[in-house]
C-alpha cells in the first residue's frame, strides 16, 4: 500500500461553505445585513483589497451592511441581463470591484468576487 494519495478532482471542486466577510478594523456601524463571502478564496481577495485601499473598502463594507440595494450612479448598480439577474456591482476604486448578490428576505449579502475590475463581469 502506497502512502501517496491520489488527487480527487471532485473534492477539489467542492466549494467550502460561506464565510463571514472580514470586517474592516475601523468599522463601527451596526449592520442590518449579514455580509458573507462565497468562500474563503473570495474573503482572502477581499482582505487583500482592504490592505490596498482601506478607506474605500470600509465605505464599501458599510454600504453592503446597511444599504446594498441603493443605487449610487457610477458606483453601485445592478447588472443587466438574464445571466446577472439579482447581481450588483460595487466600484471600490477605479480599478477594483466587488460583485455581490443581496437576498432581501434573509437580509444577507453574498460577495462572490472582490478584486481587479475584470473585462467581463464574473458569473455567480
Amino acid at each position: 500500500m502506497s502512502d501517496n494519495h491520489e488527487e480527487n478532482p471532485i473534492v477539489e471542486n467542492v466549494e467550502p461553505p460561506e464565510v463571514k466577510l472580514t470586517a474592516p478594523a475601523l468599522s463601527e456601524r451596526e449592520s442590518t445585513w449579514l455580509v458573507v463571502a462565497k468562500n474563503r478564496r473570495v474573503n482572502r481577495d477581499w482582505e487583500a483589497l482592504m490592505q490596498r485601499y482601506p478607506e474605500n473598502s470600509l465605505r464599501c463594507y458599510e454600504d453592503l451592511c446597511s444599504t446594498p440595494t441603493s443605487r449610487q450612479p457610477g458606483r453601485v448598480f445592478p447588472l443587466k441581463g438574464k445571466t446577472y439577474k439579482g447581481v450588483w456591482e460595487y466600484e471600490v476604486t477605479k480599478g477594483d470591484r466587488v460583485f455581490y448578490i443581496p437576498d432581501e428576505q434573509q437580509l444577507k449579502v453574498i460577495v462572490y468576487y472582490a478584486g481587479k475590475h475584470p473585462n467581463i463581469a464574473p458569473i455567480p
